[in-house]
């Protein structure tokens, strides 16, 4: 498999899911999409939005949104370690806040991470930005509330806290989430030195 991604940036969402599983791949490193028109070119013939992370299949197969790449994974890996199974009690909570994180919170960071997409007046890009940051703390606290401990579904580590990780380390970053949503930084640093997750962390840590 090829896995099209960039460090810190969404493709940190499934490389330590294709470790965890022990699934091979090669990393292909993308330019800064929001910088780089040479970048978004190098992607858009295996996605047209223009995003990543981007996993191409040993059959050749293209899959993009990384809620389907969670899914599809845990299949091909006949697994429930980080995807709890159809008859699991866990199962519904998970598939909840899997789309929650994906389709209600990483919409105001692609609006927010460059105005100039979808704001013509400079003068009113600021508060545009301030807008979508606003609604990602709230989200985040909604989040917040419904999470579990010692992992985000209670006893069981899942997908949901490798997202968890991943996104606390976006803004607003981990000093917000330490004062405003304390449950998923507790989770953020508990995944922070999990043995098996740590190869991918720091590979995107890394200078």
């Amino acid at each position: 498999m090829q896995l099209y991604g960039r460090k810190l940036w969404g493709s940190m969402l499934i490389e330590p899911q294709l470790d965890w599983y022990g699934m091979a791949y090669d990393f292909v490193p993308v330019g800064d999409l929001l910088a780089a028109p040479e970048a978004r070119a190098q992607i858009l013939p295996l996605n047209p939005v223009g995003q990543i992370p981007i996993l191409v299949l040993d059959s050749g197969v293209v899959m993009t949104e990384s809620a389907a790449m969670t899914l599809h994974l845990a299949d091909l890996a006949g697994s429930d370690d980080l995807v709890p199974g159809p008859q699991a009690a866990e199962r519904a909570a998970f598939l909840r806040w899997l789309t929650f994180l994906v389709a209600t919170l990483y919409p105001a960071y692609f609006y927010g991470d460059d105005p100039a997409r979808f704001v013509a007046d400079e003068a009113a890009r600021p508060a545009f930005r301030a807008a979508t940051d606003a609604h990602l703390q709230r989200m985040f606290r909604i989040v917040d509330a419904a999470a579990g401990t010692p992992w985000f579904l209670g006893e069981g580590l899942s997908a949901l806290d490798i997202f968890v990780c991943c996104m606390t380390r976006w803004r607003p970053g981990r000093d917000w989430f330490a004062a405003e949503a304390p449950r998923l930084h507790a989770i953020a640093l508990r995944a922070d030195s999990h043995p098996r997750l740590l190869p991918a962390w720091q590979r995107n840590l890394a200078p």
